[in-house]
């Protein structure tokens, strides 16, 4: 079986990636695809892996955990796709001593355990540390941001140091990573890759992220030229939602702002430099798979 954890992170897509697989349920059922509900698995899969972080796996722990969360029987079951964008940690708890997500492939490796005779794959999306980290400070009950940093600096924060720590401690885990500000360009390609789907296999809601950061004309403008122009590949689709975004973008739904005291304009665009180049990074790293427009 091929186990898909979508892990978050937090504050990338906010869960809205559930939204368009749910559509696919049934024609992902009939694929061999499961999509169980996260009310039925979220809570079970933490503790289950906080209890293998003291004892090994027994023989029936796998089979106990499918029959718990699903609604048909293992055995007809290919692939299952999970989301928990808290399996790593809650916010409050994202960093130590500079690093985010710490226990981050310690959690992952012990899930491998559960499912040792399955290929566990992990799907995680990065997002710029100047939006991301004051979004986490903010669901977070601490008063001081460098307390929530653990007391370090934003600057020594890289996502390819959480990526090769996950690499090092679950090395028989595929990573596939992308970045929450392309998001809107590759929603349906994230669907389709989730789902473990050919790159030609249509699926329901597509551009459901669209409607939400461009304004009603410009969806049904967009809509109308898909309409009209049927063969367009994957590529053309993305130039073509760009070209959209830029003449009927809803701009605060696009434009992120930075309120945190003692933020400046040089930190913000340094952090933003640093982000760039780590995405240069991610995707070099073996085992790797970084989804771009």
């Amino acid at each position: 079986m091929e186990v898909i954890l979508h892990a978050g992170a937090h504050y990338t897509d906010d869960g809205k990636l559930l939204k368009p697989l749910f559509k696919n349920r049934a024609a992902f059922q009939q694929r061999g695809i499961a999509l169980p509900k996260p009310r039925h698995y979220r809570q079970l899969l933490s503790a289950t892996v906080k209890a293998l972080s003291k004892r090994s796996a027994g023989p029936d722990s796998r089979m106990a955990f499918l029959d718990a969360i699903l609604d048909t029987d293992a055995t007809d079951v290919d692939r299952i796709i999970m989301h928990n964008e808290n399996f790593f940690c809650v916010p409050k708890l994202g960093f130590h001593k500079g690093r985010i997500y710490p226990h981050a492939g310690s959690r992952l490796g012990l899930m491998t355990h559960l499912f040792a005779e399955d290929e566990v794959e992990l799907f995680l999306s990065i997002r710029n540390p100047a939006t991301h980290l004051p979004a986490m400070y903010a669901a977070t009950p601490h008063t001081q941001f460098v307390e929530f940093l653990d007391g370090a600096d934003p600057r020594d924060i890289y996502w390819s140091d959480l990526i090769t720590s996950i690499r090092q401690e679950a090395p028989n885990v595929p990573i596939t990573v992308w970045s929450n500000e392309d998001t809107p360009l590759i929603w349906s390609e994230l669907i389709r890759e989730i789902a473990g789907l050919a790159a030609n296999k249509p699926v329901l809601g597509g551009h459901d992220l669209l409607s939400e950061i461009m304004s009603a004309e410009g969806m049904t403008r967009f809509e109308s030229y898909l309409e009209s122009h049927p063969d367009m590949t994957e590529v053309q689709t993305r130039r073509v939602i760009t070209a959209f975004l830029d003449k009927f973008a809803i701009d605060d739904m696009v434009e992120e702002e930075v309120d945190l005291p003692g933020w400046t304009e040089p930190l913000v665009d340094q952090l933003t430099e640093q982000y760039e180049e780590d995405i240069f990074e991610i995707s070099r790293i073996p085992g790797v798979t970084f989804l771009s427009p």
